[in-house]
């Protein structure tokens, strides 16, 4: 209960002997009750969370990048609070699945970043569950990388809008494939913009219901790409190195200039949210956060700290978090309390006034939800100057394949058995594991305790885990390649699945298929993306699923060029895309249960089938 109230509580119940005091005390203390309950509680704040992909600690003026300015973002911290020790995972989709939850991403069954280790258990409650059940509106727009899938797909996760991409990472930024709440659709300009205003419009929207906006971005990842003003800003421009010699050396000065015009867009991007709110008229009245993913994709500037993406050091862990409440949170706020990404729900739910009982509430209310514990603790108080810290000395835990360690208010533990005092040593070079044994020893025992008690990120066995099709939630499914598997000649289009497609299919015993579980029984409407040269035409598809099948002709060409290249400031590791055709592949029946869907080709004419991208499943209604 906020102070105030419980002052004015335990005054109105104080025995007063004058019976006409009495009742003027009453009147004057309910006046002052409602008026304090009117200031913290009378218009719940809405809430914007803005997640940045793959920047690290240092690519912010406000935490001493010296190579460029982001006034926008600062301008959060400036107004309301800074957390100088904010810690999130050491690659995307952990990440993702502790801030929508509040729980170790270890706990839900996220053991990669695709392929369906990046999801999330569905009887998990999320951030969106909660808020949406308090009466709010929500809404994603970004980057998911939580599960394409229903019940794993944002609408099916609390969301009521949804646009964007639920894969790890895209091919292309400029008017690329989307998905708008299940259909397959075309971006409008650069990716981010876009974004940016489909989360304006639903802001503009709202009206007086208090609303939820999930801002997921997906740059600076990679492929390097950024609208052509951005680019010219900074492909000149000298760059100061990390003060760190290894950083420095291993630095790529052409990549550090593309991830800096790629994060000032983002910067304007974020100056164009807080302007809608401002003309909105209700800034005041609205949380917003902005923080990122994990640290930097490459060695730039990060503040001499050691480690990068996919690092358990200081530098791929190390997160900046910004948040801006003027109603609670003083500007120009800063703390060193120790925090993460799974303090966001609890934190979010008590500046908003919504007990973390609600979770429960909603549970209840559910077949498939568990209120589970919750990791994560709520630093409002440190924000808002009640409290100087959310309870006991803080152990954040952080693990990513065979790497592990533990941080405390002072030192960071490895698995490797090194020990760092962080307040004195951010760059993690002196081991200071023989000069404090004690120290080391009990992190340690921690470490081995929580490891224990969570399983290994990659101990979850794919098999175990189908993919869901036709879930009632939902009338469509994709079923991409990059959840598939190919055999024979069939290629991967690039060693990272998320936005990949097939390739090289010469010959008729290959096929691509599918481990899923239909949840509901009926006809389907089957579409796939291709593309293919005019040699393939006359190839024939067989579509099983089960017991059901379904065989096509490719009657129309799609002879297309890769994109993405032409617009890529660096060169990238990920694949490239293509304009894809869509075509039918009938109508099949599906039975529910565990089963295989298999793609094959019973003929091939020319040199090759066709390049496959996905499948999207349509479930017919009793009217079709």
């Amino acid at each position: 209960m906020d102070q105030r109230r419980e002052i004015v509580m335990t005054n109105f119940f104080y025995p007063w002997s004058h019976p006409m005091r009495t009742v003027l005390t009453v009147v004057l203390l309910g006046l002052l009750f409602t008026a304090a309950c009117g200031r913290v509680h009378a218009k719940p704040p809405n809430v914007v969370v803005i997640l940045a992909d793959d920047q690290g600690w240092g690519d912010l003026s406000l935490t001493g990048n010296p190579n460029f300015q982001t006034p926008h973002i600062d301008s959060i911290a400036r107004d309301g609070a800074r957390l100088d020790s904010f810690y999130v995972c050491a690659v995307c989709s952990p990440t993702r699945a502790e801030f929508l939850t509040g729980r170790y991403h270890t706990r839900m069954g996220v053991y990669s970043t695709s392929s369906g280790g990046e999801r999330f258990n569905a009887d998990e409650i999320t951030i969106a569950d909660v808020f949406r059940h308090a009466g709010y509106k929500t809404a994603a727009y970004g980057k998911w990388h939580s599960g394409m899938q229903a019940p794993h797909h944002p609408n099916t996760r609390g969301f009521d809008d949804y646009y964007g991409f639920c894969s790890g990472h895209w091919g292309n930024y400029f008017s690329p494939m989307l998905e708008h709440n299940g259909e397959l659709v075309t971006g409008n300009g650069f990716i981010i913009d876009d974004f940016t205003d489909h989360a304006i419009r639903f802001i503009e929207s709202a009206g007086p219901q208090p609303f939820f906006v999930y801002l997921p971005y997906n740059t600076p990842h990679s492929p390097m790409q950024a609208p052509e003003k951005y680019w010219d800003a900074y492909k000149d421009r000298p760059i100061i190195p990390d003060p760190d010699p290894q950083n420095a050396k291993q630095e790529d000065k052409d990549f550090t200039r593309a991830a800096l015009a790629m994060v000032a867009n983002i910067d304007d991007n974020v100056g164009r949210v807080l302007a809608c709110l401002d003309r909105q008229n209700i800034a005041d009245d609205t949380i917003v956060v902005y923080f990122s993913d994990n640290g930097p994709n490459k060695a730039r500037y990060n503040a001499g700290m050691r480690g990068r993406k996919g690092s358990v050091f200081e530098g791929g862990l190390r997160s900046p978090c910004v948040i801006r409440y003027p109603a609670q949170i003083d500007a120009g706020t800063q703390t060193d309390t120790v925090g993460g990404g799974i303090d966001l729900m609890p934190t979010l739910l008590d500046l908003a006034g919504i007990d973390t009982s609600a979770r429960q509430d909603f549970a209840e209310k559910q077949d498939d939800k568990t209120a589970h514990p919750i990791d994560g603790r709520s630093l409002a108080g440190v924000l808002t100057g009640t409290a100087e810290s959310p309870g006991d000395e803080r152990l954040l835990f952080s693990t990513w394949r065979d790497k592990a360690s533990v941080r405390s208010d002072r030192y960071r533990y490895h698995h490797t058995g090194e020990l760092f005092d962080i307040l004195a040593d951010q760059e993690e070079d002196n081991d200071v594991a023989g000069q404090f044994p004690g120290v080391a020893a009990e992190l340690a025992s921690a470490l081995q305790q929580w490891q224990s008690a969570t399983p290994a990120s990659n101990s979850v066995p794919p098999e175990t885990r189908p993919f869901v099709l036709g879930h009632p939630a939902m009338r469509q499914t994709q079923l991409p390649a990059r959840d598939a598997e190919a055999g024979g000649n069939i290629r991967r289009s690039n060693r990272f699945p998320n936005c990949t497609y097939f390739l090289n299919w010469t010959d008729t015993d290959d096929a691509i298929t599918w481990d899923v579980d239909v949840h509901t029984a009926g006809q389907y409407d089957v579409q796939m993306l291709y593309a293919c040269p005019t040699s393939s035409v006359g190839t024939k598809l067989r579509l099983t699923a089960g017991k059901a099948a379904t065989t096509t002709t490719v009657d129309t060409p799609n002879d297309v060029p890769i994109l993405g290249a032409d617009d890529d400031l660096f060169p990238r590791q990920e694949g490239y895309v293509k304009d894809w055709a869509t075509m039918s592949l009938g109508t099949i029946d599906l039975a529910t249960g565990p089963q295989t869907v298999k793609l094959s080709a019973v003929e091939i004419p020319g040199d090759q089938a066709v390049e496959m991208r996905l499948l999207m499943f349509v479930r017919r209604s009793a009217k079709d």
